[in-house]
C-alpha cells in the first residue's frame, strides 16, 4: 500500500509520519519510508543523527540513472532524457518490486524502528534537499519526480508499505503524484488554518477518487475533537494528543512508551491502510491521463517529441498484481 502524509506546514506530518513507520516496523511489517519534503528532517525523526540523515544519497541527484533503468527495453522511450516524471510504464519497462535490487532501493538507508542503522524494518529513501544551484533555477518538483516515476512504476503487494512524508501545502498536487497513492492521511490541527487545508485538498481531488482521511494532531480537550469533527466529518479517522513519549523522540532520548491513546490512534491508522482495495488499471489509468495533461502542456516542447507516443494502450500490469 502506498500511503501520503499531507497537510499544511507545521501540522506535525513529518512526526505522525515518522511514528506510523516506526508503529508498521515495530511490528515486523515491511516499510519504505519516502522524505519528499524540501525540508528533509523524516530520517532525523526516525533517530538518525542529522550527519547520517544528509549523507542518504538523494533520489533527485540520480534521476538520470533511475530513468534509464526504468525504461528498460521500452521501444516507446526513446532515450531516459526523453522520460519525464510523469512517464508511465508500458511494455519493456522495468517495474519495481518492493525493497527490490534496483537504483532507488540500493540509495536508501535500511534501519530499524529505534532508529539503529543497519537494522530491519526500514528503508528510508530520500529526495534531497534544495541546494543552492537550485535556488532561483529550479522548483521542488525536481526532486519529487523521482517519488512520482518509483510510485508509477512499482508493483507492491498487501502487507508491503510505502510511507512518503510529502511536502506541505497543496504543492502535493502540482502534478498527478496525488492519484499514486492508495489513501492520504491528511495531518490537521483544530484550527481554522488546519481545517482549511482539509477543504482545499478534498476541492482539489474530488474528481480523482482520492481516498483522504483526517487525523487531528496536538488534540489537548474534547473541544478540539468536537471542533475537527464539525468541519471535516466523517473524514476524520482519528487523533493524536499531546505526548511526552514524541517529546522524548524530538530530544533525541528513547525509552518513553507511547501512550495508550495515541497508539491506539496509529493502530486505527494501520487497519484504514489495510482496508484499502488497489485497482491497478485505473492506477494506470490515472497515470496515462497526467502524462498526456503534462505532455500537452509543457512537457513535449520541452523535450522536443511528442511524449504522447510514450503511452503503451496495451499496457496492463501482470494479473498475479491486480488483485
Amino acid at each position: 500500500m502506498k500511503v501520503a502524509f499531507v497537510g499544511k506546514g507545521g501540522s506535525g506530518k513529518t512526526t505522525l509520519s515518522s511514528l506510523f513507520v516506526r508503529h508498521l516496523a515495530g511490528r515486523g511489517l515491511p516499510v519504505v519510508a519516502i522524505d519528499a519534503d524540501i525540508n528533509q528532517h523524516l530520517g532525523v525523526a526516525l533517530g538518525l543523527d542529522e550527519d547520517r540523515a544528509a549523507k542518504i544519497p538523494a533520489l533527485g541527484d540520480r534521476l538520470h540513472e533511475i530513468k534509464e533503468h526504468l525504461r528498460g527495453d521500452n521501444p516507446r522511450i526513446s532515450s531516459a532524457s526523453a522520460m519525464v516524471k510523469t512517464t508511465p510504464p508500458g511494455a519493456g519497462s522495468r517495474l519495481l518490486r518492493f525493497r527490490g535490487d534496483d537504483p532507488f532501493h540500493d540509495a536508501g538507508q535500511e534501519m530499524g524502528p529505534d532508529g539503529v542503522m543497519g537494522g530491519a524494518g526500514i528503508t528510508l529513501l530520500a529526495t534531497g534537499p534544495f541546494k543552492d544551484d537550485d535556488l532561483g533555477v529550479a522548483c521542488y518538483h525536481s526532486k519529487t519526480g523521482a517519488v512520482e516515476l518509483y510510485l508509477n512504476h512499482l508493483v507492491d503487494l498487501p502487507g508491503e508499505y510505502v510511507v512518503v512524508d510529502m511536502t506541505a501545502g497543496a504543492d502535493t498536487f502540482a502534478s498527478g503524484l496525488f492519484t499514486r497513492f492508495d489513501l492520504m492521511f491528511l495531518v490537521a490541527e483544530p484550527t481554522r488554518k488546519g481545517v482549511g487545508v482539509y477543504r482545499q485538498y478534498t476541492e482539489y481531488a474530488r474528481d480523482y477518487d482520492v481516498a483522504i482521511r483526517v487525523v487531528g494532531n496536538k488534540v489537548q480537550t474534547d473541544d478540539d475533537i468536537a471542533y475537527l469533527r464539525e468541519y471535516v466529518g466523517d473524514d476524520l479517522l482519528t487523533w493524536v494528543g499531546q505526548s511526552a513519549a514524541v517529546r522524548a523522540l524530538e530530544q533525541g532520548r528513547g525509552g518513553v512508551a507511547l501512550e495508550d491513546g495515541n497508539a491506539a490512534a496509529l493502530d486505527r491508522m494501520r487497519a484504514e491502510v489495510d482496508a484499502c482495495v488497489k485497482d491497478w488499471d485505473e492506477f494506470q489509468r490515472q497515470a496515462v491521463e497526467f502524462h498526456v495533461k503534462n505532455a500537452r502542456s509543457w512537457a513535449s516542447r520541452a523535450v522536443g517529441e511528442d511524449l504522447e507516443d510514450q503511452v503503451d494502450p496495451g499496457f496492463r500490469f501482470p494479473a498475479a498484481y491486480r488483485v
